[in-house]
């Protein structure tokens, strides 16, 4: 497959996502993307409520790979989050969004990582699931690491006044953008769109396609191609 039948596959499938993710919105999160380049999407991450996080507005750019959704996107955070795992530049660090590969080093296994079958969706939900419970075992900041375990053990609440400090400056940010943080779980909530969504199936007729059926259709071509010849 050459890079521009790569390329074109990959805007095809963040098309389809993007397609379902306005039609069933999902809460914890906004979107935004620049009609000319697709693989770059700009989101507002909110913060969970009853978490440390609550009311915070964490803006983060999501680059995909030209071969999306075979290879993961890189997630990178433009506000401020300080975060075990958070590098300092802002870049995320969660398994998901590693090649497939067994990593003794890491400790993760290849089935814990990127697959095809994972999407923004999942990736934005694993991430507000990690604002609330960070994972300390193979931390990207290790200062924010060894500080969240001291709060979580009642021994230091640096942590939670750093991150308090955190969400209130990123409050300024929402207003300047015109974004209403949601602040409790009523407004947090997005209710489902009980309509089935023709998008979400789209994409996964894209990637699961039926082998046999293939070949019972390679097989009919080879019987019509013999007709011919009688």
């Amino acid at each position: 497959m050459d890079g521009a039948s790569t390329s074109s596959g990959a805007l095809r499938a963040l098309a389809l996502e993007l397609k379902g993710l306005q039609s069933s919105p999902v809460e914890g999160f906004t979107i935004n993307t620049n009609d000319d380049n697709l693989f770059i999407w700009t989101v507002g991450i909110f913060g969970p409520p009853h978490t440390l996080y609550q009311g915070g507005y964490f803006k983060a750019v999501i680059r995909f790979p030209p071969n999306y959704p075979y290879s993961p996107p890189s997630v990178k955070f433009l506000t401020k989050v300080w975060h075990p795992n958070v590098y300092e530049n802002g870049d995320l660090c969660i398994s998901i969004l590693h090649p497939p590969i067994d990593d003794p080093q890491s400790g993760e296994l290849a089935c814990e990582r990127w697959n095809p079958t994972q999407s923004v969706r999942t990736i934005l939900l694993s991430v507000i699931s990690l604002l609330n419970e960070p994972n300390t075992s193979s931390p990207a900041n290790v200062d924010a690491s060894v500080m969240y375990r001291k709060w979580k053990e009642g021994v230091d609440d640096q942590y939670a006044q750093m991150i308090k400090k955190q969400v209130d400056e990123s409050k300024e940010e929402a207003a300047r953008d015109g974004i209403k943080v949601p602040e409790t779980l009523e407004e947090y909530c997005i209710k489902t769109n009980p309509v089935v969504d023709d998008a979400l199936d789209d994409f996964d007729d894209l990637y699961n396609y039926d082998e046999s059926s293939e070949e019972e259709e390679i097989e009919e071509d080879d019987d019509d191609s013999g007709q011919g010849e009688n």
